[in-house]
């Protein structure tokens, strides 16, 4: 089978978030789709190592924020890349407090409140089913796809994320860095500036961490 004909199935981004143990909690996602139009059910995959998916497990609210274009790539590396267990992913971002749940608000196209009503065991998945509650349209920006992410922003995969597949870095020269957190390749053939010369105040562009967290790629 040739495995890569699933990268022509589309996909939309998304934050889904909620609250666990008084604890503001969210991951990235990017396989949300509508069930029905009437009382309108969506469906959520969500990988079981997730902390997020342990907490829609006791809890029945969440939010999913329709990411759009104009949203910061850094705030996808932060709910994509680390875990809300350890870390506070709402520290520095913007949020509302919307029928008791956190909503990601930073440039989005809109959100919706679900309430669940069914988890589906699907092996390292789960299939989250929900009834949508409430939503708001926020704005006229134009809904990021999983396409954009990757040719535009040059995102890379969360491994917990159902589309992920294993990648190679192709090396032709010494002067590739890798992020050793979300995967991100510092070419230097291709910036204007060498890693090498890089301040140490800089940052991942897609997940954050400092440059100290890059690693050299060997041949």
């Amino acid at each position: 089978m040739n495995i890569n004909i699933l990268n022509d199935l589309s996909y939309g981004m998304y934050i889904i978030s909620t609250k666990y143990m008084n604890k503001n909690v969210g991951c990235f996602v990017n396989t949300v789709s509508q069930i029905t139009s009437e009382n309108p059910i969506i469906s959520v995959s969500i990988n079981k190592s997730n902390y997020t998916n342990e907490a829609l497990n006791i809890g029945n609210k969440f939010a999913i924020s329709i990411l759009s274009e104009k949203t910061d790539s850094q705030l996808i590396g932060k709910f994509g890349f680390f875990s809300s267990k350890d870390t506070d992913k709402f520290d520095g971002i913007e949020y509302s407090e919307i029928c008791g749940i956190p909503v990601v608000t930073n440039n989005i196209c809109g959100y919706l409140i679900c309430e669940v009503i069914n988890i589906i065991d699907c092996e390292t998945h789960n299939i989250v089913l929900a009834r949508v509650i409430d939503g708001e349209k926020l704005t006229d920006n134009i809904p990021m796809t999983y396409k954009y992410y990757h040719e535009v922003i040059k995102g890379k995969v969360p491994k917990t994320a159902p589309t992920y597949k294993k990648e190679k870095v192709e090396v032709k020269n010494m002067g590739k860095y890798v992020c050793k957190i979300c995967g991100y390749v510092y070419d230097n053939s291709k910036e204007e500036i060498k890693f090498e010369d890089l301040p140490d105040s800089w940052v991942c562009p897609l997940c954050g961490v400092p440059k100290n967290m890059f690693e050299k790629v060997e041949e």
